[in-house]
């Protein structure tokens, strides 16, 4: 299928000739001010798959919360073969490694970490694996170490502060996942290769970082194709139906989760985007309602199965195993229109249909001019299941228009154009009493500052 045939009933615009994700849904989306009367409940598949999810979750609990892990395949984007749930039953499909919850091995944020995670749980990396990583490549983890002052080595040891970059230096980004599904790959990775043979010819230092970074985001575009025909699917050329385009969506983030294991790695914000392809399909008679629902909540199940090994300090400081995919819901575009579509109320309605859960933490762009049948639902949703955040978007559209999504808890960026390093904890009590007793550690009688 050609790319003008993906595209057909769609207004076209400047996101036709350039990536342009947010002038695609500001041309083609439709609000919606009605209330949740529409919605569909759980399919016999969704109840069904389901409840083999709870099941899987259930003999996590009684494994001390890891069910199993990954000791000797670091983790990449085609690592590992495809995996399913019970595949006849999975109207979306992909997960991090060849079985449903099984926690991946990635080391390239360090090493030490990922050792340490595996021995908490009562696993052990493979020898060669730690050798390659301690002796021949570098971490993330050893670099930033390089880089600290006896100063700051003093403070992290004493735990003045607290949330270095040395574990937590992944931070927290989002990508836009919205183009797989609007441009296909392929589109993608000759923009890229366009905008590497377009760096300026002065070879300083810039323009080589540059043009390096250029050819791994090229590498990793391919990699995302070829992880597509791993599940056999070619995501090459757009997306054609709703059902393609969650897909293609979900495998650009799947991508995301199999190499990064960051603090915060969200989602973004999406029921707008896939609204569009959700309408045109009911509209031409391609899926109904149920259907619709039934691949939202199959994409949702899938968010609340994404796992990673964590350290024993990162447990401690964060309880219940919290991933942060967040996906951001609502809020008012800067024309004034509101951004609340059916897909928005589609999202909320999966904590009825499966169950409460923190994840993904879904987050309502909150604005006193949201839709009344809107607000009502969020009330509603939150009263019986207290899994919905709130931010305030009319603060946050000022500074981000109405193409951003939040990062983590709270964080704001807009999509695929920032990122945020994750910054440290003061402790202010212990800073206090240093202060009064000139830098002198009570505990240790050590001199830090």
């Amino acid at each position: 299928m050609s790319q003008q045939e993906a595209w057909a009933g769609f207004v076209g615009g400047n996101w036709e000739h350039e990536i342009d994700v947010r002038d695609f849904i500001q041309k083609n989306y439709t609000p919606y001010d009605g209330d949740e009367s529409f919605l569909a409940g759980p399919t016999e598949n969704t109840s069904k798959l389901w409840d083999e999810v709870m099941d899987l979750f259930q003999q996590e609990r009684e494994h001390n919360g890891v069910l199993d892990m990954d000791t000797d395949l670091v983790s990449t984007i085609i690592s590992h073969p495809a995996g399913y749930i019970d595949q006849p039953l999975e109207k979306i499909v992909g997960l991090q490694t060849e079985k449903p919850l099984k926690r991946a091995l990635m080391v390239n944020g360090g090493i030490r970490m990922a050792v340490a995670a595996c021995k908490q749980n009562g696993y052990e990396v493979d020898p060669e694996i730690v050798n390659i990583y301690t002796n021949y490549r570098k971490t993330h983890n050893a670099g930033v170490f390089d880089c600290y002052t006896p100063e700051m080595r003093a403070c992290r040891h004493s735990h003045i502060i607290t949330g270095l970059p040395d574990a937590y230096g992944r931070g927290r980004i989002i990508g836009d996942y919205r183009r797989v599904a609007l441009y296909g790959v392929d589109r993608l990775i000759e923009e890229k290769k366009a905008e590497h043979a377009g760096t300026q010819k002065t070879m300083n230092e810039a323009t080589i970082r540059h043009r390096e970074e250029l050819a791994e985001q090229i590498r990793a575009l391919q990699e995302l194709g070829q992880l597509g025909k791993i599940y056999g699917f070619d995501i090459s050329k757009p997306a054609k139906s709703f059902q393609e385009a969650v897909q293609w969506l979900y495998f650009g983030y799947l991508a995301a989760v199999k190499e990064q294991n960051g603090a915060a790695m969200s989602i973004g914000r999406n029921s707008t985007f896939l609204d569009i392809y959700a309408e045109r399909d009911l509209k031409n008679g391609v899926i109904t309602e149920a259907e619709a629902q039934e691949i939202i909540d199959h994409l949702v199940m899938k968010l609340r199965m994404v796992k990673f090994a964590r350290t024993p300090e990162y447990n401690e400081l964060f309880s219940g195993d919290p991933q942060w995919v967040t996906e951001s819901i609502g809020g008012m575009g800067v024309d004034g229109r509101s951004m609340v579509t059916k897909t928005a109320f589609r999202y909320l309605h999966t904590l009825e249909n499966m169950g409460t859960s923190p994840e993904p933490n879904l987050t309502v762009l909150w604005s006193t001019r949201l839709p009344e049948g809107f607000k009502r639902y969020c009330a509603k949703i939150s009263i019986t299941t207290s899994s919905i955040q709130y931010e305030n978007d009319d603060l946050m559209r000022v500074y981000h228009g109405d193409d951003y999504a939040i990062a983590c808890c709270v964080s704001s960026m807009r999509i695929g154009k920032e990122m945020q390093f994750f910054g440290a904890r003061a402790n202010l009590a212990k800073c206090l009493l240093y202060a009064i007793n000139g830098g002198r550690d009570e505990k240790t009688g050590e001199q830090v500052g």
